[in-house]
């Protein structure tokens, strides 16, 4: 059973950093990509960041672009996404997803993964 984990999320002041962690375990070959999505309260799902775990290419949404780095250390099975000069707007909760394909890796709101996390909370104060 393929299980995604995320941690890392926390509470910080406006234009600090935060590093999520993405633990991906259950499976024996995931062939498409991995992703970052973040929800606020009253608002769509958005897109942050995708990698594509075969090619090591990624994709940043505008959501977050220039601000994020999203990682994978293939020894640990694990996905991780450094934001950095947080905004107030970014607070979120934040959800690591993981896709078997490529495609459809980069839709604007994740609706083709195919595994997801529970999420972890990002908050930003001003």
């Amino acid at each position: 059973q393929v299980q995604v984990v995320e941690s890392g999320g926390g509470s910080v002041q406006a234009g600090g950093s935060l590093r999520l962690s993405c633990a991906l375990t259950g499976y024996t070959y995931i062939g498409g990509c991995m992703g970052w999505f973040r929800q606020a309260p009253g608002k769509e799902r958005e897109g942050v960041a995708v990698l594509y775990i075969g090619s090591g290419g990624t994709t940043y949404y505008d959501s977050m672009k220039d601000r994020v780095t999203i990682s994978r250390d293939n020894a640990k099975n694990t996905m991780y996404l450094q934001m950095n000069s947080l905004k107030p707007e970014d607070t979120a909760m934040y959800y690591c997803a993981a896709r078997r394909s490529v495609a459809y890796c980069a839709t604007p709101h994740g609706e083709q993964y195919d595994y997801w996390g529970r999420g972890t909370q990002v908050t930003v104060s001003s």
